[in-house]
């Protein structure tokens, strides 16, 4: 098993030796009894945690040094956690110490069994954090375009990229509003054969309907009042690239017809005028509306949509995305706080459960524009849930009523996914975790549904 690598800061020489002892069979240990040498070790060795002791040279008597190597370890962003550990325990030094960005705050004398504890949970999170990392630059480095996740229901769409991108038919991609539609058009795009064409997009619900098919197909001077000299539409723009119809739900039915006119022999003619032009363009489409109920009510045409949808897909809504959330997020924070120049480096536990419990209605959109405001609004080195202004955090949804039993019973279920997970399925590790019996632990397994989601061995 790989163990955790941990950096003990402590300028006395005989409690350095007495951590050290009690600590080699579980951690790979450095030691440092001074700031600099600290400092080196940190940048050098990335230890997944610092115990940190506050009184440090020139001045040991004084808590100062302690803290300003606190806020440069941090500042440098080359650790998982770092715990303080000193003799000097009052409130204020606890507060400004996790106010810093501390992990923990712990005071000597030392119970060791404690320590272990607390040292065993930080080089946990310290280690899910780069997990987290890791997987937001190879999102970042590797996803198509913007198109950020990992959970199955993404990369079902990853795979539909793949397939359809090389090809020139039409695609009709769903959703709701703020799933990244047209994001999801421009990858598909990047990746076809007219990559070096233009995308063209329009928003067929964001323009009059009297100016719509101007601003689609163009028009002749003198065509109507206004139009002083020729002009060409999004559709000659898109020549020999991809023309992109989003929200082609709300497409007038008059334009309908010549949408669909347009599709089946790719010529049309700019409003007012008698020539028939040829465009070599493919065409991609999407909508947050239900086409097929569309279609029942007689809004919009049943031709067309079979013309528009040869491939037809959704992108999934955040909320069914599972973990991405959380992996969007941390990749967007990334983005803002080097932006604004702000030294955020991750979220809070209470953040990331905000994060994960929220429904985000929103859809990515809303993510996006909650991680800008977070980073505005944060004044220490993580994002808070009140920086997020979830109503998870905030409280601003009225809590739910539930019986002690299911709250019981949820809690239950949980714990035993969780200790499933981190043990890899192993029933023995999970029970002794669990102090539960493995006949106790396979009757919760069944009654869960648990049994069978994991390898036991």
């Amino acid at each position: 098993m790989l163990r955790s690598k941990v950096l003990i800061v402590e300028d006395d020489e005989a409690t350095s030796r007495q951590l050290q002892w009690a600590l080699r069979d579980e951690f790979d240990l450095l030691s440092a009894g001074d700031p600099s040498t600290a400092l080196t070790l940190a940048r050098e060795q990335h230890p997944a945690l610092i115990l940190l002791d506050l009184g440090l040279p020139p001045n040991p008597a004084d808590t100062e040094e302690g803290f300003r190597l606190l806020q440069e370890i941090l500042k440098h962003g080359s650790v998982g956690k770092v715990i303080v550990c000193t003799g000097y325990g009052d409130r204020a030094n606890a507060v400004r110490a996790v106010g810093c960005g501390a992990y923990d705050f712990f005071t000597k004398p030392v119970d060791v069994d404690i320590l272990k504890a607390l040292m065993r949970r930080a080089c946990w999170v310290a280690e899910l954090e780069e997990e987290w990392s890791h997987l937001a630059a190879e999102a970042e480095k590797e996803n198509n375009e913007e198109i950020i996740g990992t959970s199955e229901a993404i990369c079902r769409v990853f795979a539909t990229i793949r397939k359809v991108a090389t090809t020139d038919v039409p695609i009709l991609i769903t959703g709701e509003s703020g799933t990244g539609k047209e994001v999801t058009a421009r990858a598909i795009h990047e990746r076809s054969l007219r990559k070096d064409g233009p995308f063209i997009p329009i928003n067929c619900g964001a323009i009059p309907e009297n100016l719509l098919e101007s601003e689609l197909f163009g028009h002749e001077r003198g065509a109507f009042t206004g139009a002083v000299q020729q002009k060409k539409g999004k559709v000659e723009y898109a020549q020999g690239g991809t023309l992109f119809l989003d929200e082609i739900g709300e497409l007038p039915s008059t334009l309908q017809v010549k949408i669909l006119r347009f599709l089946q022999d790719r010529t049309f003619e700019r409003v007012g005028g008698r020539q028939q032009l040829q465009v070599d363009l493919r065409i991609m489409a999407a909508t947050n509306v239900d086409l097929k109920k569309a279609i029942e009510r007689g809004t919009f045409r049943e031709d067309l949509y079979y013309r528009l949808g040869v491939v037809h897909f959704e992108v999934p809504p955040l909320r069914e995305r599972g973990e991405d959330a959380l992996l969007i997020a941390t990749v967007f924070l990334k983005r803002v706080s080097e932006h604004m120049g702000k030294p955020v480096r991750g979220f809070t536990k209470e953040a990331a459960q905000a994060i994960q419990a929220y429904a985000w209605p929103g859809n990515v959109r809303e993510l996006s524009n909650k991680i800008r405001r977070a980073v505005v609004m944060a004044e220490g080195p993580s994002i808070t849930a009140e920086d997020l202004d979830l109503p998870y955090a905030t409280g601003s949804a009225a809590p739910q009523p539930i019986a002690l039993r299911d709250a019981r019973q949820r809690l239950e279920e949980e714990l035993i996914a969780q200790s499933l997970t981190l043990h890899k399925g192993n029933i023995s590790r999970v029970s002794e975790e669990l102090r539960i019996s493995r006949p106790t632990l396979y009757r919760l397994l069944r009654k869960y549904g648990l049994w069978g989601k994991f390898r036991t061995e």
